[in-house]
């Protein structure tokens, strides 16, 4: 038990700790994922601050409070998603070769990256939260409480899905090209952009199905119910139940991934 410890957690750590390294070290990459989210929500924020108008409850709340559960989540997106690039330029460098071929559990690999990944994803989410109080979101220890632990879990989703496709993909191209096939419409169509309330039939169909929709709504939830008279009864357990079996069912696919193409 002790000898798989040593094969499972330190591996993990030291690529946990790796992806955190390189991470502070690439400042323009910080910059990029810290300031276009920013930028992105007060555009549009703002651009559609006079059009729009929706009620939570008994409150009618303005597009840059409906808007910033979405970029939350379009930032724990990116940055779990795109942190997995490391993953190709590792392989390509032959770095992962030696991963492999070492005597390291399919399961510490995949730890080591995606909670690094997951880490550097809530990092920035806990950068952004800081603008909470001053749209209108009222903090205490509970909700932050809530918020980290709802960022946690979907990070780790949406890192185990990047860290699949990165796992069949050979180029940092092909990886972006896929990325943004994909990724951007399913968080578009994620009730993060529009309410669903207001979308036509088969929009909701879609959103519906769509995974990280749970996600936003469960961010939206719990900083709904920070707003005065916001109510528990926001955070929906439906999108609680969806958003964690979607994250423990793709780290089960991802360390299945890495299993098929080793021999432990």
């Amino acid at each position: 038990m002790i000898q798989q410890g040593n094969y499972t957690v330190r591996p993990a750590l030291a690529l946990w700790k790796r992806e955190l390294i390189r991470f502070v070290r690439q400042k323009s990459r910080i910059a990029g994922v810290v300031f276009t989210p920013i930028i992105f929500w007060l555009i549009l924020g703002l651009g559609f601050g006079d059009s729009f108008r929706t009620v939570q409850g008994s409150i009618e709340i303005s597009y840059l409070e409906f808007f910033y559960p979405g970029v939350i989540v379009l930032i724990i997106l990116f940055t779990s998603i795109f942190s997995n690039i490391s993953l190709i330029e590792d392989r390509n460098e032959g770095f992962f070769q030696s991963v492999l071929i070492a005597p390291v559990t399919s399961s510490g690999i995949v730890a080591g990256k995606i909670i690094g990944g997951a880490t550097i994803a809530l990092i920035q989410a806990a950068i952004f939260f800081i603008f909470a109080p001053f749209i209108g979101f009222k903090v205490d220890i509970f909700i932050v409480f809530m918020y980290v632990l709802a960022c946690i879990v979907i990070s780790i989703g949406l890192s185990s899905l990047g860290f699949i496709i990165a796992w069949k993909i050979n180029s940092v191209q092909g990886f972006h090209g896929i990325m943004n096939v994909v990724l951007i419409p399913m968080w578009l169509l994620s009730g993060a952009v529009f309410p669903v309330d207001n979308s036509p039939s088969l929009l909701k169909w879609v959103i519906a199905l769509n995974p990280i929709g749970y996600g936003v709504d469960l961010i939206r939830g719990i900083l709904y119910t920070a707003m005065p008279n916001g109510g528990t009864e926001s955070i929906s357990c439906i999108s609680i139940v969806v958003t964690v079996l979607f994250s423990l069912a793709l780290v089960y696919f991802a360390i299945g991934t890495v299993r098929k193409t080793r021999y432990f």
